[in-house]
């Protein structure tokens, strides 16, 4: 279909609980006309849809899978923790009626008198115990046995089929023992309506303890969303009126006084201000920003009183972009994850084929009473086994994972990403911009005979105001760096290759290289070429200026190093990274920056589309390549790249131009990356392993295969229990990602 626009709608799913229940409502949406990628996460019970369907379409296609879903709208903080409480309440409330119910039962049974074949007083007790039994499991687990009936409408096996199918059979069974205990020996005439209502409990008690670490796992991205303003400032017609910031359009001007944030994206037009731009970038220390600055909306005012002019509002803004981009990632995949929906697939009907054949050989080979040890293990196994913690244990992890990175101002595109940025071996970097400032310095001034460093400066700087070579700009940023007041250069002319001439206040002047100086009959004495040797030798760039004939200085220029680039490397180096560096840079300028970093392997003199050649020949020795850049000229190569790194700083980083996004021009975020991808990685495989040994235990045990060596039967009461609180287990296990540290460099 041509000029087919696709567009990203995030469902909530209700009564979606374990990796099962993932499997109807993917498969159900990729079969549909018109979607074209789905990725439902269990851990915020959402699924991300792209496609050109419209909400009311996917709504229906998700409702015949068996599940209710409504449209995610983004919620401030304080809407979201009321959801959740609500959420949480309701299940403690129906845990506090199912638990009290089954103590009260279990208190009963021990003291009633046994059941008989004779109509009595007895009967009519565990009659009325039935009734009650149902009508606290209706309030409790009604959740569960709709679940189940939508999922077998829609031909499938969840979490919910497993718990119904459990607590029904013991409750049924109990209720067929008490109408007509002649049916079976009086040995075998065990009731389990306890173990019903105390497993419905237990569920329910584990779901509202996950339900509360669910909260947690999300703060990064809640914290995100409150940093979004309600209203905002504007100045309209000379008068300044508070309006709701969804009234905001581009072009209104708009006020912000010390301690407020920043409403939407705009460029300053008046006043002066620091802002802390660390929920954004993760860089604690504040920026000024002055007219012609660009701000960020969620960004903080620290001190001054300004007025900016809105340039991007709404979903435009660089808040809104960042906090769309964190959720989707949080809803995608790793590969990793793909073995649990792999076994999920097939988990629930293996489990329910175990669960009758375990209830066969106890009835035929078992001791007696065969029926209750059929019933009691054919239950036990249904409840022990329901996959909540191996659908969890994935999508857990990477929620608070991308989450910790993006409080660092590290953000992660997808699953993908996160995982294979644990397996990188060789890190290509740019120089430019990512080892290096991006932009010339004047680092060094040697004058000569009365000519003061200011003065010089000044005539220079006053020349090159009328340059647009890329070095120009180094002078004018260390004149006004000094507060030196330029003057206007007349005669002006540019040499190329050389350097330019002209006159200042009177002065006859050339700025250039060696070969201009030569050419123009200026004497370079032997002070003069000792101070440019040196300065070759750190790799700086000389200027001679000139004056009347006579040279009077010598400027050294050169794209500094920024201070934490070191560090950051010895942090890579740390974890086992080879570093390789490409450059157009000469070979001596190249070699001098590497040098001073630490660079393993220096390609110099490459051109931009050259740098996915270098890629790709790593790639072919078997490395698995992350390359940082600045995700614009090196889009190629961080697109080649196993995992490409764009690193940029506040509303100038093209956000979607690589697997991972720096928010701060700096290579901590490099390494900030890999370490919360490796500490993902390991904590995805604890909770996998966790949830793999609990099923491969806890279902043999279940089916009594403890029975004929100690004479252990595990109660259905126990295997409820074990099976909330492997959930919880898993999700408790994936919180510790909150408090991760990034390593530092001694």
């Amino acid at each position: 279909m041509k000029d087919v626009k696709y567009r990203s709608t995030i469902l909530k799913i209700e009564g979606m609980h374990c990796a099962s229940c993932q499997r109807p409502i993917e498969r159900a949406l990729h079969e549909t006309t018109g979607v074209a990628d789905v990725s439902v996460n269990l851990a915020n019970r959402e699924v991300t849809i792209e496609s050109y369907l419209s909400n009311v379409e996917l709504i229906a296609v998700v409702a015949n899978a068996g599940y209710d879903a409504v449209v995610d709208q983004v919620q401030s903080l304080e809407e979201d923790d009321r959801a959740n409480k609500e959420k949480f309440d309701s299940l403690i409330r129906k845990t506090v009626v199912a638990l009290g119910s089954g103590a009260l039962l279990m208190i009963f049974a021990m003291y009633a008198p046994a059941l008989g074949t004779e109509w009595d007083l007895v009967h009519g007790a565990w009659l009325l115990i039935a009734a009650i039994t149902s009508v606290v499991m209706y309030y409790a687990g009604w959740h569960y046995f709709a679940g189940a009936y939508k999922s077998l409408k829609a031909r499938s096996a969840t979490m919910d089929t497993l718990i119904a199918l459990g607590t029904g059979t013991a409750w049924l069974y109990s209720t067929i023992i008490v109408l007509f205990p002649g049916l079976v020996p009086e040995i075998a005439r065990h009731v389990y309506f306890e173990a019903a209502v105390i497993i419905i409990g237990m569920v329910n008690l584990g779901q509202a303890l996950e339900q509360r670490a669910r909260g947690r796992t999300s703060q990064a991205i809640r914290r995100l969303l409150d940093l979004q303003q309600k209203t905002a400032r504007v100045v309209r017609d000379g008068e300044e009126t508070d309006i709701p910031i969804g009234e905001v359009v581009v072009g209104d001007l708009v006020r912000v006084r010390p301690g407020e944030q920043i409403a939407v994206d705009g460029i300053v037009t008046e006043g002066q201000t620091n802002i802390d731009e660390s929920m954004l970038t993760g860089e604690p220390v504040p920026v000024s920003k002055t007219t012609d600055d660009e701000v960020s909306a969620g960004t903080l005012n620290k001190t001054g009183s300004v007025v900016y002019r809105a340039l991007r509002v709404g979903s435009d803004t660089a808040l809104a972009r960042i906090i769309k981009m964190v959720r989707q990632a949080q809803n995608s995949k790793p590969p990793i994850g793909k073995l649990a929906d792999s076994i999920a697939a097939v988990f629930v009907p293996v489990v329910m084929l175990i669960a009758v054949v375990a209830a066969v050989t106890w009835f035929f080979v078992g001791p007696d009473p065969r029926a209750v040890y059929a019933i009691v293990t054919a239950v036990t196994v249904l409840i022990i086994a329901c996959p909540c913690a191996l659908g969890l244990a994935t999508p857990m992890s990477v929620m608070v994972g991308i989450g910790k990175a993006a409080e660092a101002g590290v953000l992660i595109r997808n699953g993908e990403a996160l995982q294979t940025a644990s397996q990188l071996t060789t890190m290509v970097l740019d120089k430019t911009g990512t080892i290096t400032a991006g932009r010339p310095e004047v680092v060094e001034i040697k004058t000569f005979g009365e000519q003061t460093q200011d003065r010089a400066l000044l005539l220079a700087a006053s020349l090159e105001a009328n340059s647009e070579h890329p070095l120009a700009q180094a002078f004018l940023d260390a004149a006004k760096q000094q507060e030196l007041e330029l003057v206007p250069a007349e005669a002006f002319f540019v040499i190329s290759g050389e350097g330019i001439i002209g006159e200042v206040d009177g002065n006859p002047l050339l700025l250039g290289n060696e070969t201009l100086m030569t050419r123009s009959g200026v004497e370079l004495d032997p002070e003069s070429l000792e101070a440019h040797k040196e300065m070759s030798e750190k790799a700086y760039t000389t200027m001679f200026l000139a004056s009347n004939g006579q040279l009077i200085a010598v400027f050294a220029v050169t794209d500094p190093i920024k201070p934490e680039s070191v560090d950051a490397i010895r942090r890579l180096h740390a974890g086992g990274l080879k570093i390789v560096m490409l450059t157009g840079d000469n070979r001596h300028t190249a070699e001098a920056v590497a040098k001073q970093v630490g660079i393993d392997e220096v390609r110099s003199e490459v051109m931009p589309e050259d740098k996915m050649n270098h890629i790709a020949e790593l790639q072919k020795r078997g490395e698995k390549v992350g390359m940082a850049g600045d995700g614009i000229n090196d889009a190629p190569a961080l697109a080649l790249a196993d995992v490409g790194f764009a690193i940029g700083t506040g509303t100038d980083v093209a956000i979607e131009s690589a697997d991972i996004t720096l928010m701060r021009g700096s290579l901590h975020g490099v390494a900030d990356a890999i370490d919360i991808s490796n500490a993902t990685m390991r904590n995805i495989r604890q909770n996998l392993f966790g949830a793999f040994v609990y099923n491969s235990l806890g279902i043999p045990i279940a089916a009594g295969i403890l029975y004929p060596m100690i004479g252990m039967l595990l109660n259905p009461i126990i295997a409820g229990t074990a099976m909330a609180f492997s959930s919880v287990t898993v999700v408790s296990n994936a919180n510790r990602l909150r408090f991760f540290k990034f390593t530092k460099t001694s």
